[in-house]
């Protein structure tokens, strides 16, 4: 327990056949007589199709299929569905239009997929798709989120005027309306969210089969849970019950959000390969990925806040414009508006929140959850504002943080939407922070820096999560005749460690040793049920689950190794992985009684062969709240507008640790996205053509090691009361408390009350160069 248990540092299992090289991942498999899909996608970001002509291509050398909407149709395909339904303002219902696996009468993004092409190699499919005649009437097309939401803006659905999808509110406009007539001092703010791109190591990749015989197919493919791919795919586009669908994921390179979700793509593979009658596959290359895949954020946003004569604040009133892209994907809606909206106010004591979400399309790629999922914004928005108001009060903004924060003694706290604060100490994390980054010691850094010719600031992010994804999961513990156990848990590990982390909680609480406990994951065959991995939801959801399952083969253990030694099962006792008679040396092994258990005659009465325990965990409440403050300092060169950032701490609570490298190398990953979006990444259209302009890692600025300091990253454990195991979440924080606490630094060093991301040097020496002209 001491090496292996919960709390314990362990290396990550998995590590060492990844890094090796003995991974394997969608595309390192090939099925026997497998042939090679490619899709031919719009050029244009709104354009009316007016013709497809597809012969030359059928007739092209080793095609064998080539589909388009019209054979969707003929074939009976379903749509894709919204799997939310966002309640709109004054009760207004949600627009969902119809997403197809192939468009035939509109595209709306540049991207969009028109028709595909199978043939025996990927070259003769691409050399093929290049022979498709597409004549197209181009029409009008908007591709930034504030333009989109104007009377002249051109119109991209029918069924939704002024591309209005739905606007939401949380309904506190009267509340927040009465706190700023009080208000002594309001600050105000404009900001973007800059559209980011997820850009997993791993391109997407799908293989589709189809068995004649049985009527049933399977998909190969990376996705962040099989569960609900495969249901949402048989129920709604295949059409089949959903015992005709079997879906497999093996090791995927990175998930972000982005690969839970319902693709065309994979419903294509099986599309095309029941229509050929052999396995078909399809890879994205790196410009596909980046075109195609969910993106992130894409808000334009005006925010205020009240605050009174002691600089508590009052009331917050937030208009939101958010980009849902040309489609709805399975979430796009819910991420601006209910999933960020859990944490309104965040961590401070503030109930007059007015805050209204317009969900706009776009003619873009749609946009879904990306790390964080609407709580990097919300913190952001509120980081932001406290920022200018200790400008306004002439107070640090440390100061004006601790004026504000839910103070311990108000635990539980129902924040403004209700929901239940059940723990954390958000004035002691700050101190830790504080302590961590030495912010007492920035002046002599600063004068430093000054005396090398840089610009120096600090600053701080404090964030709040509403973690824990769908309220169920599922396990199943199995031991093996060799004294191991092997365990099936419906989250889905894609670089999260839960081949550790899992076996940590395992083996602490059978005794049985780590390194024979084996995780099974990702094929709907072995994991019936599931809620798969986001939200930051496997160590508070697969954990618990883990544990519960794992004390009822402990249970039935206990019961059958009292029958094997004539004892009561009270006098048995787990020690050192033997069951005890308590007070003696009379034991058995954990393999003993594996035995017996297979032994209908050696069973106690009225039990049931085998040590094979399952159940399906549910949490009673709504999510729990992982939070955290992180602290930046940056140096800018005033020649060149060149942003560094030199040093960076954090301290996140994040419940009860399981094992805190894994913790670690989470905030690590976290902050370096945050980074990302903070400094370098954008994903930008042309306003006039709507071509995507950042399709390349020559266009899109992606950070690298080279980019970001050691970091100094701690723990501040506050346990959560809601589940035995006391953890909360550990997979997002990096990316919500990363983006205010960098802006805020580059703001102290140059001076000013806001800069928007990605802050590049352009932007920077652009401030700097109209100071020097008014100068």
């Amino acid at each position: 327990m001491e090496k292996f248990g919960m709390g314990q540092p362990v290396r990550r299992r998995e590590d060492v056949r990844l890094v090796t090289g003995r991974g394997t991942y969608t595309d390192d498999i090939d099925k026997p007589g497998q042939a090679h899909m490619v899709i031919l996608r719009s050029p244009h970001a709104h354009a009316r199709i007016v013709s497809i002509d597809t012969s030359a291509a059928r007739a092209a050398r080793g095609v064998l299929l080539v589909l388009t909407a019209a054979d969707a149709e003929a074939d009976g395909l379903g749509l894709f569905p919204v799997v939310v339904e966002v309640p709109g303002k004054n009760g207004t219902r949600q627009i969902a239009p119809p997403r197809r696996i192939l468009q035939g009468e509109r595209v709306r993004y540049v991207g969009d997929p028109v028709a595909l092409v199978v043939a025996e190699t990927r070259a003769a499919a691409q050399d093929a798709a290049e022979l498709i005649q597409v004549e197209y009437e181009i029409l009008p097309a908007v591709t930034d989120t504030e333009a989109a939401a104007r009377p002249d803006a051109p119109q991209i659905w029918p069924e939704a005027p002024g591309n209005t999808c739905v606007v939401w509110s949380n309904g506190r406009e009267e509340m927040t309306a009465e706190a700023f007539a009080r208000a002594h001092k309001i600050s105000r703010i404009r900001l973007v969210q800059n559209r980011v791109v997820g850009n997993p190591l791993e391109p997407r990749v799908a293989i589709g089969e189809y068995d004649a015989a049985t009527g049933r197919y399977t998909l190969t493919s990376p996705t962040q849970g099989v569960v609900r791919v495969r249901e949402l795919l048989a129920q709604h586009v295949l059409r089949i019950p959903k015992e005709r669908l079997r879906v497999i994921s093996p090791d995927v390179g990175g998930g972000f959000g982005l690969r839970g979700k319902l693709f065309p793509e994979s419903a294509m593979v099986l599309w095309a390969a029941r229509r050929l009658g052999r396995p078909v596959k399809w890879r994205a290359d790196r410009t596909e990925t980046m075109m195609c895949d969910p993106h992130g954020r894409d808000h334009v946003t005006e925010a205020e806040m009240a605050f009174d004569q002691d600089a508590r604040i009052l009331g917050v009133r937030v208009r939101t414009i958010a980009a849902m892209g040309a489609y709805l994907l399975d979430f796009g809606p819910r991420i601006p508006t209910i999933a960020g909206g859990r944490i309104l106010g965040s961590v401070y004591d503030v109930q007059a929140v007015d805050v209204e979400v317009r969900c706009v399309f776009t003619n873009t790629a749609p946009t879904d959850a990306y790390r964080g999922a609407g709580r990097p914004e919300v913190a952001y928005v509120m980081e932001r504002l406290l920022d200018l108001g200790a400008a306004e009060f002439g107070i640090g903004r440390e100061e004006i943080r601790n004026r504000n924060y839910i103070r311990p003694d108000q635990i539980p706290y129902t924040n403004c939407v209700g929901n239940v604060i059940d723990s954390g100490r958000f004035a002691e994390t700050q101190a830790l922070a504080l302590k961590l980054a030495d912010w007492e010691g920035f002046p002599a850094r600063r004068a430093e820096s000054a005396r090398r010719g840089r610009l120096r600031g600090r600053g701080l992010g404090y964030f709040i999560e509403a973690s824990g994804g769908q309220p169920m999961e599922w396990a199943r513990v199995v031991m093996r005749p060799d004294g191991g156990a092997d365990l099936y848990v419906g989250t889905f590990s894609h670089g999260q460690g839960h081949e550790t982390a899992y076996a940590q909680i395992l083996h602490q609480k059978l005794g049985i040793p780590f390194e024979k406990i084996r995780l099974l994951q990702g094929d709907s065959d072995l994991i019936p049920q599931g809620g798969g991995t986001g939200g930051s939801r496997s160590s508070q959801m697969g954990g618990v689950a883990t544990l519960r399952a794992g004390e009822r083969v402990l249970q039935k253990a206990k019961r059958i190794a009292a029958h094997l030694l004539e004892v009561g099962e009270a006098d048995i006792e787990l020690r050192e992985g033997r069951f005890y008679v308590a007070g003696t040396d009379l034991s058995k092994s954990w393999e003993e009684v594996i035995a017996a258990a297979s032994d209908p005659a050696r069973l106690p009465p009225g039990e049931s062969p085998g040590l094979d325990e399952q159940l399906t965990y549910k949490r009673e409440t709504e999510c729990n709240f992982p939070n955290g403050c992180h602290v930046a300092e940056v140096e800018i060169d005033p020649e060149t507008g060149q942003v560094e950032l030199v040093r960076y701490a954090a301290v996140d609570d994040v419940g009860v640790v399981i094992n805190p490298m894994l913790v670690h190398g989470q905030c690590h990953g976290g902050i370096m996205q945050g980074l990302g979006q903070a400094l370098l990444e954008h994903a930008r259209y042309d306003a006039e053509t709507g071509q995507f302009l950042t399709a390349t890692f020559q266009d899109y600025c992606m950070p690298r090691a080279a980019d970001a300091p050691s970091f100094a990253v701690d723990l501040h454990i506050v346990p959560n009361p809601s589940n035995e195991l006391g953890v909360k979440g550990a997979g997002e924080g990096g990316a919500c408390g990363a983006p205010p606490a960098i802006v805020s630094a580059v703001c102290d060093a140059l001076g000013v009350p806001h800069i928007d991301m990605p802050i590049t040097p352009e932007k920077v020496w652009q401030v700097l160069a109209a100071r020097r002209a008014a100068a």
